[in-house]
């Protein structure tokens, strides 16, 4: 594990937390940047196996397609046992935009559908290197716009709807939220970011304070870029739709719950967006985790902290939803 010089502290208190990181590092060890894309996937991969915590029982799985600006695109429908809130969360994964697919948030996804008794539609968009910006941000779009347009067949009520993501996929829930505003879509319920990747300044605050954070760095922060916005890097970094923090018009957003680990130089990130969304007349909270790292949403079953953060985030789904 990377020890922060220039923090108080070497990290959480929760040993929880650590035995969880521990754990990971079994699986995902922390120079995975040296090795080949496929290589990557095949560790994040089998890390996300060893935390699969299993479906519930009577959950209904079913593997769907839309169609998407240049294939069809794979979503994954989970419907619970006794579903009764009336909910729908579209949930986008995280990964850094080059790592993830419909089985790396499986349990998560079972998991927020058992706890709310929500529909959950997973959507596994296109992958960078070989998918460069705006590749996985125009097929999460399309998949979002086909789940409202579709909404009467597929059982869901489109005044409904609450769109979430983690890490890279509170990215695309941000961007996609703001395309529909622009193109005067219905705009969903809600949206739930949790460690979300919106754009910030990377000279100051948590990505300089959190810049060695355990499981996630600035560094690997600045690869994952790299590799999702490509040749044209410099060009695409200024996409609002790359970087919701460029966007000059919060107004007409739906409501945020924004998750922001202490450990994890994304934290100051949500803060920020919340107080833009603040600022221009739009709801939002910020659930700030002391003893949480990134992609603390597998430890849910190992820390305290993780359970009651999954807790209060599956909450927030069903109050926007009401």
């Amino acid at each position: 594990m990377t020890i922060m010089q220039d923090d108080p502290r070497a990290g959480p208190d929760e040993d929880e937390i650590w035995a969880f990181m521990e754990a990971g590092a079994q699986f995902y060890p922390t120079d995975t940047a040296q090795l080949t894309i496929g290589e990557q996937r095949r560790c994040y991969d089998n890390l996300c196996a060893h935390f699969h915590a299993g479906r519930p029982d009577g959950m209904q799985v079913t593997d769907m397609t839309c169609p998407g600006p240049e294939a069809d695109i794979a979503l994954r429908r989970y419907v619970p046992a006794g579903r009764g809130s009336g909910c729908t969360v579209i949930y986008m994964h995280g990964g850094g935009f080059i790592l993830g697919d419909l089985d790396s948030h499986d349990d998560i996804c079972c998991g927020i559908a058992d706890v709310t008794g929500s529909i959950v539609v997973a959507i596994n968009y296109r992958l960078a290197p070989e998918h460069i910006f705006p590749a996985a941000f125009d097929d999460c779009k399309a998949a979002v716009n086909w789940v409202f347009e579709t909404s009467g067949s597929l059982g869901i009520d489109p005044a409904r709807i609450v769109l979430a993501g983690d890490s890279a996929g509170g990215n695309l829930a941000a961007a996609v939220c703001l395309a529909r505003r622009d193109q005067a879509q219905t705009m969903p319920a809600g949206q739930v970011l949790i460690y979300p990747a919106l754009g910030g300044d990377r000279s100051k605050g948590s990505y300089v304070s959190r810049r060695n954070a355990p499981g996630l760095t600035t560094a690997d922060i600045n690869y994952y870029e790299q590799m999702y916005l490509g040749s044209a890097e410099e060009e695409n970094r200024s996409s609002r739709f790359y970087a919701p923090l460029r966007e000059h018009n919060f107004a007409g957003l739906p409501r945020a719950f924004l998750v922001a680990c202490e450990w994890d130089p994304l934290r100051d990130d949500c803060f920020d967006y919340a107080h833009c969304l603040q600022s221009a007349g739009v709801a939002a909270q910020v659930r700030h985790e002391p003893e949480l790292v990134h992609a603390c949403l597998r430890a849910r079953h190992m820390s305290p902290a993780a359970t009651a953060m999954f807790h209060a985030i599956c909450s927030a789904i069903s109050d926007m939803s009401q």
